[in-house]
């Protein structure tokens, strides 16, 4: 599974470790991905999102049903 967050869409971002002896070697900044479980009551449900740190503060501010509405609006399966 990629480190992709379903609500931010945030990905890895790549670039170079540098050593002391500025020997530069490949790196990768991973999100801080999280596997979190909402209760969807417009549907009865619950539902497993793949979210970044934030993506959580995004669904505390939103809602969950606005988030779903958003990700199913863009294409993607819940």
């Amino acid at each position: 599974m990629s480190a992709h967050c379903q609500v931010t869409g945030r990905k890895p971002g790549f670039g170079k470790s540098v050593s002391h002896s500025h020997v530069r070697t490949n790196r990768r900044w991973d999100p801080n991905i999280q596997r979190k479980t909402y209760f969807l009551p417009s549907e009865g449900r619950r539902i497993t999102l793949r979210v970044s740190a934030k993506g959580i503060k995004t669904i505390d501010r939103d809602g969950i049903e606005a988030v779903v509405a958003r990700i199913r609006a863009r294409g993607g399966k819940i």
